[in-house]
């Protein structure tokens, strides 16, 4: 069962956005004439996301994205770049239209022990993301499912905490195994589709506003996540 505190939790609001490469090229000179980079990219600008998703045998949590259900989690384990010495365990939250993560890190090895099926060495950590995610595997059967990677922008603006991402290159692979591996091959999944997300606090200043919108001002629901277990 889905629970989270409100309370004790930082959320933010996310809005979608799906364009061509056209426009993502567009978008991606606008962006870096108005608003600094993340600090952690390459020389192009851009770093690669890999994440492994975690579901339950009924597919909780791909069903609850499908069905648009307002209060719903995914589990989920995440580097950067080719670095696998800095994987996070993240625990993301969708409540009331906003969104809200819990992380911790984790070394190589104990992400190699989760996709082995060993998890009792979480019941040792202290972060709360950890005890829940080993509740979760022990009460819903929570497993590895599928493997999503793509290559990102990313550029910040302070104020209203704004982060807009350009996701280009969507690949998948269900070999779970290969986490691990950053230069094994994946499976592209899209026919060309960049995903562009704002994410801000209180407020989306007029700025990025004007940015964006030659995107429309119609934001979209879309999930990496749902869109690759179309593999399955």
């Amino acid at each position: 069962m889905f629970v989270a505190d409100k309370t004790s939790l930082k959320f933010r609001h996310e809005l979608k956005h799906l364009a061509n490469e056209a426009q993502a090229d567009m978008l991606s000179q606008r962006l870096a004439c108005l608003f600094p980079r993340d600090k952690n990219a390459g020389e192009r600008g851009r770093y690669y996301v890999t994440s492994v998703y975690f579901d339950d045998p009924y597919d909780a949590a791909l069903r609850q994205k499908i069905e648009g259900i307002d209060k719903r989690e995914k589990f989920r384990l995440r580097y950067y770049g080719t670095d696998t010495s800095f994987i996070k365990l993240e625990r993301k939250i969708k409540m009331q239209g906003l969104c809200s993560k819990q992380s911790a890190r984790l070394t190589t090895e104990e992400a190699a022990q989760i996709l082995n099926g060993s998890y009792d060495f979480l019941l040792h950590r202290e972060e709360p993301v950890c005890i829940d995610f080993y509740s979760k595997v022990q009460g819903n059967l929570l497993r590895p499912c599928v493997v999503v990677r793509y290559e990102r922008e990313a550029f910040a603006y302070k104020p209203g905490n704004v982060r807009v991402t350009i996701d280009r290159g969507l690949r998948s692979s269900l070999n779970v195994i290969d986490f691990l591996t950053p230069d094994v091959g994946r499976v592209p999944v899209t026919d060309g589709a960049v995903v562009v997300e704002v994410k801000y606090d209180e407020f989306l200043p007029e700025i990025v506003q004007t940015a964006v919108s030659p995107l429309g001002q119609q934001a979209r629901a879309y999930s990496k996540y749902a869109f690759c277990r179309r593999l399955d």
